[in-house]
């Protein structure tokens, strides 16, 4: 009989069908700094995995410059909503993403009701190298699951395994709207069948939802899940997969599903605080901190003061925090350097004048005043590699822009139509080929030019023209 058993046994671990006993976390090094992934917009680039550092938490820098560190070339060739899942022994690290591309071939409508079934997960063992992406079937299983999004991951010591949940569309009992589902999974490449996991009543969707574990003696439960269901509700619980306990909302301080989503939270590396960050999609501006000292407590929470943080230069949109290593820091912030070159654009034929914003109105002065109208940042073109944009460094996140040919300074909306406008191919200077023209991504026969020193998108015919389109890249 006892030969029998372990043959059994041997049988079900080869089949996969065990999970491993529980294994207690190891202790990690000091939390030194934070890595923030997340998506940016709705073009191509901006929907991939973007990368951002910050030391306290609250103030972030873009990493390679904006552009995207990761890309996905499976499934919609795009990705949002990543998550980001270091192992308990410090010693492997996930990205899991919604397989979804918006204006790359899918709308919403189709991503809704007949999306991919699929999370985009990639592996690495040093946060800096990683895995070619691959598919990850979650909703296939589900009775008519027409997507999967939002994915999140959490260690569970109870089972020695992961939660995956993610949200789904499903119609059920007369109703079909997102739920949350959940799977264990080991590896992030096989999943346990997927079971209901949250689901509001009648019609209500919910779609967002992270949970933080929260330390002994800090409020009354050990984990807090936050979800963005027409509300942004607060839950608490003692197991993951427990019964969780709706403690209250955020309507209290204005916030409310209408307005925010994409739920993040970080722990803060000193003291004994949070920072619960929310997409403002609603008003198009990228995410914003709450901060708490008690996740469990819906009176806690308050509005970060304005001047108290800076996202960035890019729009921050639904993604994860980690909590770094210095180990791990340093070789985040070598493999991916953020420039702090500050450049300004220099007239040809008028060397005394640069390109400079003014009441978002863009125009070449001289002796500008402030000087930081005239500084941009040179980062990867919005649209894609090969090509430049324009970030303003006194307006994070503002680029120069053509509208109806003419040019302001505009914050980028995550559309595919401002990357468009907003992105540039540097040529050789029309006037001096020691110079530089700037010639528009989506209007490759028009260059910016000054006209009565203002600037504009315009074919360019004669000797002027070629002058007024002629600018030297200074640093």
């Amino acid at each position: 009989m006892r030969a029998l058993l372990s043959r059994a046994v041997a049988v079900l671990f080869a089949a996969g069908l065990l999970f491993a006993l529980p294994q207690p976390a190891a202790a990690l090094d000091p939390f030194t700094g934070y890595l923030m992934a997340h998506f940016t917009g709705e073009s191509s680039t901006a929907q991939q995995i973007h990368l951002a550092h910050s030391k306290d938490g609250l103030r972030w820098t873009d990493l390679n410059n904006g552009g995207p560190v990761l890309q996905s070339n499976v499934g919609t060739r795009g990705v949002r909503d990543p998550a980001l899942v270091r192992s308990p022994a410090g010693d492997r690290y996930w990205i899991i993403a919604t397989d979804l591309c918006i204006g790359c071939g899918q709308d919403w409508s189709t991503s809704i009701n007949n999306g991919s079934r699929n999370l985009v997960v990639w592996e690495s063992t040093d946060l800096v190298t990683w895995s070619a992406p691959w598919l990850l079937n979650v909703a296939g299983a589900i009775p008519d699951g027409r997507n999967a999004w939002a994915p999140e991951a959490i260690w569970n010591p109870a089972t020695g395994d992961y939660v995956l949940y993610w949200a789904t569309n499903v119609p059920l009992n007369g109703a079909t709207k997102h739920r949350i589902y959940s799977a264990r999974t080991s590896n992030f490449r096989t999943i346990t069948t997927p079971q209901p996991y949250i689901t509001r009543p009648g019609s209500q969707e919910i779609i967002d939802t992270q949970i933080v574990e929260v330390p002994a003696g800090v409020g009354g439960y050990r984990y807090v899940r936050t979800s963005g269901d027409g509300q942004i509700t607060i839950e608490g619980s003692n197991s993951i997969l427990g019964t969780w306990t709706t403690l209250g909302n955020l309507s209290g301080i204005g916030l409310t599903g209408a307005q925010v989503e994409g739920p993040m939270w970080v722990r803060f590396n000193t003291g004994t605080s949070w920072a619960l960050y929310l997409d403002q999609y609603a008003s198009g501006r990228g995410y914003m901190p709450v901060l708490t000292g008690n996740p469990s407590s819906p009176s806690a929470y308050q509005l970060a003061a304005s001047g108290s943080y800076a996202m960035g230069g890019t729009k921050k949109r639904h993604g994860a925090i980690l909590n770094l290593t210095a180990a791990e820091e340093t070789r985040v912030l070598n493999r991916w350097p953020s420039t702090s070159t500050i450049n300004r654009i220099q007239s040809y034929n008028f060397q005394d004048r640069y390109v400079r914003h003014s009441n978002y109105d863009v125009r070449i002065d001289a002796n500008v005043s402030p000087l930081a109208d005239s500084q941009f940042r040179v980062v990867p073109g919005l649209t894609g590699s090969g090509t430049v944009s324009f970030q303003s460094v006194n307006f994070p996140g503002h680029y120069l822009r053509h509208y109806s040919y003419d040019f302001q300074l505009a914050a980028d909306d995550g559309s595919a139509t401002f990357a468009g406008d907003a992105t540039f191919r540097q040529v050789a200077g029309l006037a001096n080929s020691a110079w530089t023209s700037l010639q528009s991504y989506n209007f490759p026969d028009r260059y910016i030019r000054h006209s009565n020193y203002l600037l504009r998108l315009d074919p360019i015919t004669d000797a002027t023209g070629r002058a007024d389109a002629t600018f030297r890249i200074t640093t």
